[in-house]
């Protein structure tokens, strides 16, 4: 019998709910029937669909299985492994149809995808070199190694790259200036300081295909002429950090990084640098401080990176995801990738989807995809058939999207003109249940928690407006407060030191431009209709519901609901904290708010 293969996901999500626990069961299992020899059980990076993991994929037929747990590992050698009979409850379940979904292809998630940095995650072995050389791994290097530096240079430009990590400016034109600045000594840097709520779309390729981030790097630092680079990661990604050292020293013994590399006269040192989780860090001059060892704090522009980066040597620095394409470009020429995407947004973008969606994981579409079909189509919709609301993209430093613009094609400038940015491509959907006023304040409390202190516009003015988003939640906002807190969002974005607090106002303007009606509700009608606002709502009992169970009573942590078994129950308001553990466990909808 030749030998099949199994893959599983073996990403950060999945191995957090079960994976490897699925996978020893399985090895186990295989063990008892003397069958070991006739698997090889891989463990790639992340898939993609979060919302279904353990995820395991069978070959060479490909047959999908999601949610797999150690107890499902009898029933699969037994059906499938033995007698090749599909086990039907472990494939996935179209929730519009009810139809089981054997390979992957066919699932709404993937079926609009077009995977090209996630192309080798969920697919090859993160920790086997050979796996990564055997899909045209550091193919892309061998041809810039044969070629001008500034045709390398100038094959990027014609690409379209944009950087992947926040306004999109041109990486052609990043490495430019590089090239040309004066120095012998040249950095290349990789910032993988991801740090936004909800974002992993960094983790994930560093985790999956960790060889493509170290080619992309190689490639830029033979186009300036830098000798030496840094991957600067948060300690708070192990597993990217352990596959990335995997990586490194296996790339050292095949000649893809040292001296003279594949014989070339290119030598080049790359390193780790481990950050202590500052969201500033992702700013780049932060992040340069903080591998030199000073306190991670923005410094003035101009000199510019390029010019005097780290240690005052010119440097370049490109996020993961931008990095991850570069091998794409020089295998498959410019032409090529520019090919997909939009006039002024080349290639495809990677979006972490979060929030009140029903599938929660990472989609990579080609630029100038709708909003709507990203949310609908790949993430399958707002959870529990609720209403979509609002869609938060780019993180804190960007913009709330109502409804009405789910059909804006995402792309820079589109987005630009909306109020948004693409930032590093997290997206995070709201329902009706989100409050816009509250969730302003959730974004700015990170922003002025996250603010290093060093410029007055962020960190006072991020504070003033803090201060007002807490009184108009709180009931206490007055209608004066909306042209200040306009005001000051101007005042911060025009003046303030770096990007942190350049764009840290985004999320309450753009809810002040689509949600004004919220913020209206609040200060003049002391009025949540979200209901998120504990000091804007009163918990009551719903006679016509209430069957007087006393499951509330016995939850109620301050003793505030009353009433005998089989009679209506009553919640005292003085008492009552508005924790909602009655609501949550009420099964007849009994508690409600207003």
């Amino acid at each position: 019998m030749s030998q099949k293969r199994i893959l599983l996901c073996a990403g950060t999500g999945c191995i957090s709910s079960g994976a490897l626990k699925a996978r020893d069961a399985l090895i186990e299992e295989l063990n008892k029937r003397n069958m070991a020899n006739d698997f090889l059980i891989v463990g790639s990076g992340c898939h993609g669909f979060c919302e279904q993991g353990p995820i395991f994929i069978v070959y060479p037929e490909e047959t999908f299985y999601c949610g797999v747990q150690p107890e499902d590992a009898a029933e699969l050698v037994e059906e499938h492994l033995v007698n090749g009979r599909i086990v039907d409850r472990l494939l996935f379940k179209d929730p519009i149809s009810g139809v089981r979904v054997r390979n992957h292809r066919e699932i709404g998630f993937y079926a609009k995808q077009m995977r090209k940095v996630l192309g080798n995650c969920g697919v090859i072995d993160p920790e086997n070199i050979d796996e990564y050389i055997s899909a045209k791994g550091y193919e892309g290097l061998k041809k810039a190694l044969l070629m001008e530096k500034t045709a390398i240079i100038e094959e990027v430009k014609s690409s379209g790259l944009r950087g992947r990590g926040g306004a999109g400016f041109s990486t052609g034109m990043k490495w430019d200036f590089t090239y040309k600045a004066k120095g012998e000594k040249k950095y290349i840097v990789c910032n993988a300081d991801e740090g936004d709520p909800g974002a992993f779309m960094d983790r994930s390729v560093l985790e999956g295909d960790p060889h493509a981030v170290i080619e992309g790097m190689l490639i830029a630092a033979y186009a300036i002429n830098a000798d030496e680079g840094y991957v600067y990661v948060r300690a708070e990604y192990p597993l990217a950090i352990s596959r990335l050292r995997i990586a490194i020293k296996q790339a050292l013994e095949y000649g893809f990084l040292g001296e003279n590399i594949l014989g070339s006269g290119f030598s080049f040192d790359l390193k780790i640098k481990e950050g202590a989780g500052a969201f500033v860090c992702g700013e780049e001059t932060a992040l340069l401080a903080s591998i030199e060892g000073e306190r991670g704090m923005p410094r003035p522009r101009p000199p510019f990176p390029a010019n005097s980066g780290l240690w005052g040597k010119p440097t370049c620095l490109n996020n993961v995801e931008t990095l991850a394409n570069v091998p794409l470009i020089l295998r498959e020429g410019a032409q090529a990738y520019a090919a997909i995407g939009t006039e002024r947004s080349k290639g495809t973008k990677v979006f972490a989807l979060t929030g009140k969606i029903n599938n929660t994981g990472l989609a990579e579409v080609p630029m100038g995809m709708t909003m709507r079909e990203i949310i609908f189509d790949i993430g399958g919709g707002v959870k529990d058939n609720r209403e979509f609301k609002a869609v938060q993209i780019g993180g804190p430093s960007g913009g709330c999207l109502p409804a009405e613009q789910l059909d804006l094609p995402v792309d820079y400038d589109s987005l630009a003109v909306a109020g948004a940015i693409m930032g590093s491509g997290g997206l995070v959907v709201m329902d009706e249940k989100t409050c816009m006023v509250d969730l302003a304040r959730f974004f700015l409390t990170f922003t002025q928690n996250e603010s290093c202190g060093k410029c007055i516009p962020c960190r006072e003015g991020t504070k003033r407006m803090l201060e007002i988003l807490e009184r108009i939640t709180e009931g206490k906002g007055e209608e004066d407060d909306l042209d200040t807190l306009q005001d000051l969002a101007i005042a911060i974005k025009d003046s303030s030191l770096c990007g942190l607090g350049q764009t840290a106002p985004n999320p309450v303007l753009s809810t002040l431009r689509y949600f004004m009606d919220e913020y209206k509700e609040h200060i003049l009608e002391g009025k949540c209709r979200a209901g998120s606002c504990t000091n804007l709502i009163t918990y009551y009992v719903f006679a016509d519901n209430c069957i007087g169970c006393g499951v509330c009573k016995k939850v109620c942590p301050v003793d505030a609901i009353s009433g005998e078994r089989k009679v209506l129950h009553e919640i005292d308001t003085a008492l009552c904290i508005k924790c909602g553990a009655c609501i949550e466990k009420c099964k007849f909808d009994a508690i409600k708010t207003r």
